[in-house]
């Protein structure tokens, strides 16, 4: 299988991508020094060919780079031109998500893993629950996905079985600690005299 579709669903996921955003990315779009890099627009199938348009929200948006990306953009970029596409497809033409869904055989592959629910699009899903996993605050991860509504955001987080367990932990300890809170303040000089 060739590199870019692998290199694909990584940055998909890694920077809470939309495909056809993803496909649109060029080298130039990579910001080291700011360790960013800035979706300006997507590139997707149309009626005669590849279509180039801005984001959605016909906004740039700013997504940091996370580390386990950085050797894929390192190896992407080296030696390109800034208006170069950052993923080419084997035959050298723009990866997109139909070309990832065939050439990869997505739909057997996620049910293969027990995920046939997984598509691409669910990859931004998937980036948007781990950094806010990672305690990214939702304002910022609403600018990082580039939604207009913060429950837009919130829509595209789903915390698995782990996470439950560990806010019931959370909660748990909270309320065994709120009686003692309580008896506490019963006894405190400045309840005694109540």
């Amino acid at each position: 299988m060739h590199q870019s579709y692998s290199d694909f669903v990584m940055l998909a996921a890694l920077l809470a991508a939309r495909s056809s955003e993803v496909s649109g990315l060029q080298v130039g779009d990579v910001d080291y020094g700011k360790n960013l890099v800035v979706i300006r627009r997507q590139v997707f199938p149309g009626k005669g060919g590849l279509v180039t348009k801005p984001t959605k929200s016909r906004k740039e948006r700013r997504v940091p780079i996370l580390e386990p990306l950085r050797p894929v953009l390192e190896r992407l970029t080296d030696g390109k031109e800034p208006e170069d596409s950052l993923l080419v497809g084997p035959k050298g033409g723009y990866l997109t998500t139909a070309t990832v869904r065939d050439a990869t055989n997505w739909d057997g592959i996620v049910a293969k893993l027990g995920l046939p629910d997984l598509t691409r699009h669910g990859l931004r899903h998937t980036g948007a629950t781990w950094m806010a996993d990672a305690g990214i605050p939702l304002h910022v991860l609403q600018d990082i996905l580039g939604h207009a509504s913060m429950e837009t955001t919130r829509g595209y987080l789903h915390p698995d079985d782990r996470h439950l367990a560990s806010a019931a932990e959370q909660a748990n300890a909270f309320l065994s600690t709120a009686g003692q809170r309580k008896n506490a303040r019963r006894s405190s000089p400045a309840t005694r005299g109540l």
